[in-house]
């Protein structure tokens, strides 16, 4: 086909769009770029935080440009397809030539191309050819995964070679960068990663997302038998350590101790000891006081989260609902805080606040009582991270191809020798030159140990001459 119309082709400018090297430089440099980017922006905190750290305008651009959850981004994802295109269709234009040298069942040697080789050693020797013959076809086929003995008018050569598959090793790191990034792109696609607190002695079967706090349910429960935490003299904590089991059908499954670095895994997703916290328990000591008189009447009572009870002088009833670790009051927070319904006998419901620190602070209510909380006990939560990434296996064939294919890459070569034989006189004689496709050093070194170990089967015969040698 003529360069016009490879150009009026259409179908031919995307193939060798997708098979320039140039292509491969430009994705590459943008794809450090952007992971640059992505380690000086931290990634999915709050919107707070980024508006704190970089104003509102520039926020506003970030998350246009998905600058906060960048390796899930549909640029980023694009950026990965592009360049697992361009590896598979360069690897796959230059294929065909490579396959062409390793498939050949019987390659082709040129006696005059291994003269020129700058690996060759000359020598003479009296040894009769027809035994020179048997003996270096033997050698050659020990140390060679392929032989072949030709006759010439003169005398014979013996060909050698091996590790031509080793010209495949290019190609198996080419796969392994696509088993890389295949295993990237089905994380950033299919994988999350959200965290989820559970009490102790409760269980949980969904998670909030960290990307986009929705809720996930997942296909089985998670409980939290126990929680225990130790601490250094300073105060602060040494190890936390969950004890938690995984129930599919109201059935045990699995049960293990998580701590730091030391997850619970099950159907591919990773259960991570992340935090931990305190939460009261269903129970506290409600303390209820005249509102006229604080300091004379005092009722104390202990009650549970949801129960109802009924006040003095049937004077109507309180429940106590709910909790929180962070109440907010007047633009402010007044910290952990009760909060119930006041039924009175007459008029609406009232709700009430009751902040664990601040015992009084129900007195600004107008009402028959002041409510307070004296006091109450405490359970701890361990808090999970749980993550799903189903292209980690992936991504781990694809590292370790890349060590297998960098290994005969760089360390395994593909070798070829020739020795050639003449008749000189009453004598013989030998040249015998090698060629590798790489590590030019080391087949110059084999050729001089072969030259030597022949030559030293010859040391019967002391008409061994060593002619020239053209290793230097």
């Amino acid at each position: 086909m003529t360069q016009n119309e490879s150009s009026e082709n259409p179908t031919i400018r995307i193939w060798e769009f997708f098979a320039s090297v140039k292509l491969t430089v430009a994705l590459l440099l943008i794809l450090a770029v952007t992971s640059i980017i992505g380690t000086l922006i931290p990634q999915n905190e709050s919107p707070a935080a980024y508006i704190n750290a970089f104003g509102e305008n520039l926020y506003r651009i970030f998350l246009f440009l998905n600058f906060f959850d960048m390796y899930r981004s549909w640029w980023f994802q694009l950026l990965i397809i592009l360049l697992t295109i361009n590896v598979v269709v360069c690897s796959w234009e230059r294929f065909p030539k490579t396959w062409k040298v390793v498939s050949v069942k019987k390659p082709k040697f040129n006696v005059d191309r291994f003269k020129k080789e700058p690996a060759k050693v000359e020598f003479q020797t009296e040894k009769p050819i027809q035994s020179l013959r048997q003996d270096y076809q033997s050698f050659v086929c020990k140390k060679f995964s392929y032989c072949r003995l030709e006759e010439t008018d003169k005398g014979f050569v013996v060909f050698g070679e091996k590790g031509r598959w080793t010209r495949l090793g290019a190609y198996i790191v080419h796969v392994s960068i696509i088993f890389m990034l295949v295993g990237s792109l089905m994380g950033s696609i299919y994988g999350f990663e959200g965290f989820v607190n559970i009490p102790e002695g409760e269980t949980a079967n969904q998670i909030r997302l960290r990307h986009t706090n929705e809720i996930y349910p997942l296909d089985f429960e998670i409980r939290c038998d126990s929680f225990s935490v130790t601490f250094y003299d300073t105060g602060s904590p040494k190890e936390y350590r969950s004890s938690l089991t995984i129930l599919e059908d109201d059935k045990a499954v699995r049960q293990k101790d998580i701590i730091v670095n030391d997850p619970l895994k099950h159907r591919g997703i990773t259960l991570y000891q992340s935090s931990y916290g305190s939460l009261p328990s269903d129970s506290l000591t409600l303390r209820i006081a005249s509102a006229e008189n604080p300091s004379g009447f005092n009722f104390i009572k202990k009650v549970k989260i949801g129960e109802s009870i009924e006040l003095p002088d049937d004077k109507g009833t309180f429940i106590v609902h709910d909790y929180t670790h962070s109440a907010q009051f007047g633009g402010r927070s007044i910290g952990a805080a009760f909060a119930g319904i006041l039924n009175p006998k007459e008029g609406e419901p009232v709700q009430v606040i009751m902040p664990v620190r601040f015992p009084h602070f129900d007195r600004m209510r107008q009402g028959d009582f002041v409510f307070s909380v004296q006091d109450y006990d405490q359970i701890y939560y361990t808090g999970l991270q749980v993550a799903y990434d189903p292209g980690v296996p992936v991504v781990y064939i694809g590292f370790i191809l890349i060590i297998v294919g960098c290994f005969i890459t760089f360390f395994v070569s593909h070798q070829r020798i020739c020795i050639e034989v003449l008749r000189s006189g009453n004598s013989s004689q030998v040249m015998i030159a090698g060629s590798s496709n790489r590590n030019k050093l080391g087949i110059k070194n084999k050729i001089e140990k072969i030259s030597e170990k022949l030559q030293n089967s010859h040391q019967g015969d002391s008409s061994v001459t060593q002619m020239k040698s053209m290793t230097t």
